[in-house]
């Protein structure tokens, strides 16, 4: 066993779109994390450097400890909270890895596979026909991605002037995509909680023809009660949880049955121990798990160790890391072939940051919610 250190210093970096954290230790070893909350990454900075006082001088192998002390110290929680507190536990247990010099994925119970399916997004913003659709699902599946996943109407969507309209292109563009790829490529709608329970269920039941490997966040995550109404009234699959800071919210939505698939986001929902918590729950319920992973490649790297140990693995969301800036971030990229990303065997996260990267300035993400016809806000 190595010697005791002890926590020296903690560095935040607010990289492109994201917010990536190191922590150093009096021995001389690094870890790394990321957090999450889209859009509010500087509110999440602030909240690691309001916990930076207390993690001075702590011994970084006390994680559960760490995140029950910082949870719990404070009357209000939230995402914010939780985002800091993720990135913190993804980097304390990169560190336990490297100072053990073994992957994470061997402190969590051992790997259970040695590669991990991933899903490609497809189309993007105003992607133009079905047809345009279908191609670029195709030309992921010629990659070697088995899943795709999409939102089965442009990013206006909030302009359309009927359900009508709007369920019709949908049920369009799904049929495009099945046609396109066939059945040797499952196919993953989102809805991005753009519809009502009515609506997503009367959807629902259209797309049933085409097999969907799952439906995701067919409405708005707010009620598991109401959620699982739909997944009872809906013959397809349901994916949701990727808003879900705790494990109580899951709690919540494995009771009411309104998930066949739960998306806990590795860095807002506690880091690798909160979701490894969720993993549990989910396998007690017959439930598979889809990290949600739009984030940075640290953000993938944690992902991947969590896959490798749970047996209730499914299929992993994966956005692409071929081009800059996100290709530049580490020294050796995760290796991914023919859809698969295989497991790495390095210590602790089993990828290292390329320090050039890091200087690379901030890009804030603009908030923009729509406006629909009438004037009023539509979710995001």
């Amino acid at each position: 066993m190595p010697k005791p250190t002890r926590i020296e210093k903690v560095e935040t970096f607010l990289w492109d779109k994201w917010l990536l954290l190191k922590i150093h230790c009096e021995d001389g070893t690094v870890g790394i994390g990321e957090g999450g909350v889209h859009g509010w990454q500087r509110a999440t900075q602030t909240m690691i450097e309001t916990m930076e006082p207390y993690l001075l001088g702590k011994n970084p192998d006390h994680i559960e400890h760490h995140y029950q002390w910082l949870y719990r110290s404070s009357h209000f929680m939230g995402s914010v909270v939780q985002g800091a507190l993720s990135a913190i536990d993804i980097a304390l247990w990169d560190i336990k890895g490297k100072r053990l010099d073994v992957p994470i994925f061997d402190l969590m119970g051992g790997k259970t596979r040695d590669r991990v399916r991933c899903y490609m997004h497809v189309g993007s913003g105003d992607f133009g026909s079905a047809e345009d659709l279908a191609k670029d699902a195709l030309n992921a599946a010629k990659q070697g991605f088995t899943a795709v996943r999409f939102t089965p109407f442009p990013s206006d969507y909030y302009l359309h002037k009927s359900y009508s309209e709007w369920a019709d292109e949908a049920v369009n563009r799904v049929a495009a995509v099945r046609e396109a790829v066939g059945s040797d490529v499952d196919i993953c709608v989102e809805i991005h909680r753009q519809m009502n329970p009515a609506e997503s269920i009367a959807l629902g039941r259209r797309l049933e023809e085409f097999n969907p490997f799952f439906y995701e966040d067919p409405m708005l995550p707010d009620s598991p009660a109401i959620m699982g109404e739909v997944a009872a009234k809906c013959n397809i699959p349901i994916a949701t949880g990727e808003r879900f800071t705790t494990i109580f919210e899951y709690q919540q939505l494995l009771e009411a049955n309104a998930a066949a698939y739960v998306r806990p986001d590795l860095c807002l929902c506690g880091g690798l121990s909160g979701c490894k918590k969720v993993a549990a729950m989910a396998e007690a319920h017959h439930v598979k798990v889809i990290p949600h992973n739009p984030l940075s490649p640290i953000s993938t790297a944690a992902c991947v160790q969590l896959d490798a140990c749970i047996p209730n693995f499914a299929l992993q969301e994966y956005t692409g890391e071929s081009e800059p800036p996100k290709s530049e971030l580490l020294v050796k990229p995760l290796e991914l072939k023919e859809g698969y990303i295989t497991v790495p065997d390095g210590p602790g996260l089993g990828v290292e940051i390329n320090e050039e990267a890091l200087k690379m300035p901030e890009d804030p993400k603009v908030l923009d919610t729509p406006i629909g016809f009438d004037g009023s806000v539509q979710d995001r």
